[in-house]
């Protein structure tokens, strides 16, 4: 007797899936790589911060707006403080994105933290302080992102819950009028 397995649900953007976790392989690969084939520190540090620049950018501008429906980014307003501005999809359409897509996102976000973490504790180690240096650099960026969508998602589940509770509101107040009309 054959038995039907429920499909599997496949990444819904492949493209920039393979994009979100291609320039964290990228710095990772290169900085842990590079010392076998390059003695120039200089070398190392450009290329590892570019391609970590481009993983951040990558993620904060255009994965995290695919993959999970959240954007951020932070500006400075005329008291000179800094403000976190967020956007997020609409409740129906986040209720939508794939799951599979989302995990990947959130997962390869915070493993990339913990492996630049572990290359900083083997930098420390090693008594390597300009390798710390390119460490600190690309941990910064990598924590800037989780920062910024874990602060955005916070944003957008507090949003859904305010629309939920004004819909409700909205509905007795509707509810409660229409009674007392008729009476």
């Amino acid at each position: 007797m054959e038995r039907i397995q429920p499909p599997v649900e496949n990444y819904a953007n492949p493209k920039t899936c393979l994009f979100h976790v291609l320039f964290k392989a990228g710095a990772l690969a290169f900085y842990i790589l590079s010392a076998l084939f390059f003695n120039s520190f200089v070398i190392i540090f450009v290329v590892t911060v570019l391609l970590a620049a481009l993983d951040f950018w990558v993620v904060k501008n255009v994965s995290g707006r695919i993959l999970v429906g959240l954007r951020w980014w932070n500006e400075i307003n005329e008291q000179g403080e800094s403000v976190w501005k967020f956007e997020c999809l609409d409740q129906e359409s986040l209720a939508r994105m794939n799951k599979k897509d989302s995990w990947l996102f959130w997962w390869t976000l915070y493993l990339t933290a913990v492996a630049w973490i572990f290359l900083g504790i083997f930098s420390l180690i090693r008594f390597q302080a300009d390798y710390l240096l390119v460490v600190g650099v690309c941990l910064s960026l990598s924590v800037a992102n989780i920062i910024g969508f874990t602060k955005c998602r916070k944003d957008a589940k507090k949003q859904i819950q305010q629309f939920a509770t004004q819909t409700i509101a909205s509905r007795f107040s509707s509810t409660v009028q229409a009674a007392f009309s008729v009476v």
